[in-house]
């Protein structure tokens, strides 16, 4: 009767001490920690560990003195706790597996979002929940709307490093200014938004159309890592045009006018993405 008592209570994560320390309690309790051993057969040297574990996990009672005494939570609210246990441990796996599920999709899934205001909701949901870096390419329209949770994540540790396109100022970024700011925005005849969170997901679309603005949100990494890169290379630009503009002005033209000609398709050198 014992033996198969014995295998029920290891199933319920007890070890063979503690299964033997828990029953001798039934049979009489309350008892010494002595008195526990002789009766149960665990040996003296391990019966205060045996009974300290017990205790912790709330399977025995302990009576303070000098002499503890130790009496077992009667068998139906022990199976009433582990029945609790298991339940949340299970509704715990649950959402753990479906939320680890729902983001390994997200990993191979590119999402469309359509509206301004519904992009910009986006970019903040990607802001409160980065935790080492955001690199950020945007104008001071959009900025303006973002710096309270831009602010948030840099005191939450993040560092904040933007490009801006326009006069943006920040006392918690590093904000490089772009070489031609305003100018873009004519040549392109729209504004744009990049942020990489984490270097683990991007939202990159056109911000200036209002309903029909348009953006792509991805944990993929197919699109994370040539995304991100491109905002990296963009900064190494800046740090190079302001120490070497000048030099760099006079192989290309102002502001590398040049170099933009050279590789555009349009014979007025504009950007026609938005026709």
């Amino acid at each position: 009767m014992k033996e198969a008592i014995f295998e029920t209570l290891k199933k319920l994560n007890f070890t063979e001490y503690e299964a033997k320390a828990y029953l001798a309690l039934l049979e009489e309790s309350p008892l010494t920690g002595y008195a526990v051993a002789k009766n149960s057969g665990v040996p003296r040297s391990k019966i205060y560990e045996v009974l300290d574990g017990l205790a912790i996990r709330g399977d025995i009672l302990v009576s303070p003195g000098n002499t503890p005494q130790y009496t077992p939570v009667p068998a139906k609210e022990l199976i009433k706790n582990r029945r609790r246990e298991a339940e949340e441990n299970l509704e715990l796996a649950e959402k753990s597996l479906a939320e680890f599920e729902r983001s390994a999709n997200d990993r191979e899934n590119i999402w469309n979002i359509t509206e301004r205001n519904k992009i910009l909701d986006k970019v903040k949901e990607c802001i409160g929940l980065a935790t080492k870096r955001i690199l950020l390419e945007i104008w001071k329209d959009e900025y303006e709307e973002l710096e309270p949770e831009l602010r948030q994540a840099s005191k939450r540790g993040v560092n904040v490093t933007i490009v801006a396109y326009g006069e943006i100022s920040s006392d918690f970024a590093q904000v490089y200014l772009h070489y031609m700011g305003d100018g873009i925005t004519e040549e392109y005849g729209g504004r744009w938004l990049v942020i990489s969170a984490d270097d683990s997901e991007v939202v990159a679309g056109i911000v200036s159309l209002g309903k029909d603005s348009r953006a792509a949100w991805t944990r993929h990494v197919g699109l994370v890592m040539p995304i991100t890169e491109v905002i990296i290379h963009d900064l190494y630009l800046m740090e190079i045009m302001e120490k070497h503009r000048e030099l760099l002005e006079e192989s290309f033209g102002e502001n590398l006018v040049n170099l933009r000609h050279k590789f555009s398709i349009y014979p007025d050198y504009k950007k026609h993405y938005l026709k």
